[in-house]
């Protein structure tokens, strides 16, 4: 673990990203979601030219965890208000931050690549000075909301998430942010 590094994220990363991405998104999807639903929102949205618009806004932060020099995970956070009428009902911090994506690559579950990606996470949002840092979790992922947990997170409400046709149920998770970048 002590040979991982995390770092911001940069135009050149963007193809890098988008194989984590193809990688892991499908990976978080629930049991019923299909193969082609999966595809098409990785094609649609994890893109290296989505990828390469996500590294240029300037209310996004993208962080890397990288080990020998392979990128291993990822996370993004957006800054400002959140603009699903269900999330901004749910959280009570503002300013308030996303956690937008936060993965790993399977052979590195469990080694503290996750963990040190979200305080990495953490920082870059108190940084930019919120209050509070949200996310969206499907339900039916019970690993991700256990480590979401851990991670001092709280559910507070519920939204829908677009996954190629179908409507998926997530929870919405939030931590108020400290200095320290923590809760």
């Amino acid at each position: 673990m002590t040979d991982v590094t995390i770092r911001r994220a940069a135009e050149s990363d963007a193809d890098a990203l988008a194989f984590l991405a193809a990688v892991t998104f499908p990976l978080a999807c629930p049991p019923h979601t299909t193969r082609e639903d999966a595809a098409s929102f990785v094609v649609a949205n994890l893109s290296p030219d989505a990828f390469r618009e996500y590294l240029s806004d300037p209310d996004r932060v993208l962080l890397v965890a990288e080990q020998n020099g392979r990128a291993v995970g990822y996370t993004m956070v957006v800054f400002g208000e959140p603009h699903d009428p269900d999330v901004a009902a749910a959280i009570t911090l503002r300013p308030a931050s996303e956690l937008s994506k936060c993965y790993v690559l399977p052979g590195h579950h469990g080694q503290g690549v996750a963990a040190r990606l979200m305080l990495s996470s953490m920082e870059a949002a108190t940084d930019r000075g919120a209050a509070g840092i949200w996310l969206g979790v499907n339900q039916e992922n019970e690993r991700a909301q256990r480590f979401y947990t851990k991670s001092g997170f709280t559910k507070v409400g519920a939204k829908r998430f677009l996954v190629g046709d179908n409507w998926e149920d997530d929870f919405v998770f939030e931590q108020a942010l400290t200095a320290a970048g923590n809760g």
